[in-house]
C-alpha cells in the first residue's frame, strides 16, 4: 500500500506524523529528548481530527506515554515508532484476519453492500479482475435493480474481467436476481460469485429490510452463503462512515470492510475505528480509479504509512 496517502495526481499527502510536526511548530528530533504534555495533547487533538475516534485516540496517547514513562521513547524516531506498533496492534486486535473467506467446495458468494456512492460497483469490477487474473471462474450478480444504468454499468465491469454476468430488468426483485446468481455460479462451476446491491441509505428501514431479505434468499440457495458480506465504506466521509458501519452491521452480519477512495484523504483513522467498533476485519482499501488500484489491507504497512516522516 505504497500509495496509500498519496492524491490523485501521485503527490504524497501529509502523512499524520508531518502534521503533527505542524501543530508543535518545532523540530520534533530537537524537542524530543522527551515526551512532553504538550506534544501529547497534541497527537490526542490531531488523532481526532483525523477519524480515529476518541476511544482509540486516547488509547494511542495513552501507549506513547506509558512507553516514554518506561524510557523508551526519547526521540523523533521512537516516538513514531510507538505510535506506529500502537495503530497497527489495534489493527490486529480481535477479528482482523484480511484474507477473503472461501468456500471448501462449490462457489464463494460474496455480497457487496454499502450506501450510494460509496464505491461498491468499482470495487466488485476491480476484485472481479483481479481474481479472474488469478485464475478463478468468477460470476457477477446485478442485483442492484434500482439506480438507473446499474446493470449496465456491471456488465461493462463484466465484460472488460471476463467474467459471466446475470443482471435482471430494471425494477425487478433483487433478492430474485441474487437467488439467480448464485444458482448460476453453481450450475455454471464458478469459483466466485460477486453480488452487487443497490446503493441504500443507512437511515432508511425499507431498504434494510430489502438488504436482510437478499441475504436469507442466498441462503436458500446455498446454506452456507453468503461467504462473505462486504461492506463498502468511503474513507473521506470521517465518522459518519462508523455510524454507516454500526446500522450495517445490525442489518446483516457484515464479515469484511472495504475503504475506497483513501487516495482522497490524508487523514484514514476511519480505517482503525471501524475496525474496533465492528470487530472485523479491513479486507481491501481503494487506491484510485483504474483496474489495479484495489489492494489486500496489510496493517503494517498502514500503520507506517500513517506516520512517515
Amino acid at each position: 500500500m505504497s500509495r496509500l496517502f498519496r492524491s490523485k495526481d501521485d503527490v504524497p499527502k501529509r502523512s499524520l506524523w508531518q502534521r503533527f510536526k505542524d501543530v508543535v511548530r518545532t523540530d520534533l528530533g530537537v524537542l524530543f529528548k522527551g515526551v512532553d504534555e504538550g506534544s501529547l495533547e497534541a497527537l490526542e487533538t490531531l488523532l481526532i481530527e483525523s477519524d480515529f475516534g476518541v476511544p482509540t485516540s486516547l488509547a494511542l496517547v495513552a501507549e506513547v506515554e506509558r512507553r516514554h514513562k518506561r524510557g523508551e521513547v526519547k526521540t523523533e524516531t521512537q516516538f513514531r515508532e510507538a505510535l506506529a506498533e500502537g495503530v497497527e496492534a489495534a489493527l490486529r486486535a480481535g477479528n482482523a484476519d484480511p484474507a477473503l473467506h472461501l468456500a471448501a467446495t462449490g462457489p464463494t458468494v460474496l455480497l457487496v453492500i454499502g450506501v450510494n456512492g460509496a464505491g461498491k460497483t468499482t470495487f466488485i469490477g476491480k476484485l472481479s479482475a483481479q481474481l479472474q487474473r488469478e485464475g478463478k471462474r468468477v460470476l457477477l450478480g446485478a442485483a442492484d435493480t434500482f439506480r438507473a444504468g446499474a446493470i449496465d454499468q456491471l456488465r461493462v465491469w463484466a465484460e472488460r474481467a471476463k467474467v459471466d454476468f446475470v443482471g435482471g430488468a430494471a425494477g425487478s426483485d433483487p433478492a430474485s436476481v441474487a437467488f439467480d446468481a448464485v444458482d448460476a455460479g453453481i450450475t455454471r462451476g464458478a469459483d466466485v460469485v460477486i453480488v452487487d446491491t443497490a446503493g441504500r441509505l443507512h437511515t432508511s428501514d425499507d431498504l434494510m429490510t430489502e438488504l436482510r431479505k437478499i441475504h436469507r434468499v442466498i441462503k436458500k440457495r446455498l446454506p452456507d452463503a453468503p461467504h462473505e458480506v462486504l461492506l463498502v465504506l468511503d474513507g473521506t466521509i470521517g465518522q459518519n462512515a462508523l455510524s454507516q458501519a454500526r446500522t450495517f452491521s445490525a442489518a446483516v452480519p457484515v464479515t469484511g470492510v472495504v475503504v475506497t477512495k483513501l487516495d482522497g484523504t490524508a487523514k484514514g483513522g476511519i480505517v482503525v475505528a471501524v475496525h474496533e467498533a465492528l470487530n472485523v476485519p479491513i479486507k481491501f482499501v481503494g487506491l484510485g480509479e483504474q483496474v489495479g488500484d484495489l489492494a489486500p489491507f496489510d496493517a503494517g504497512d498502514y500503520a507506517r504509512e500513517l506516520v512517515e516522516a
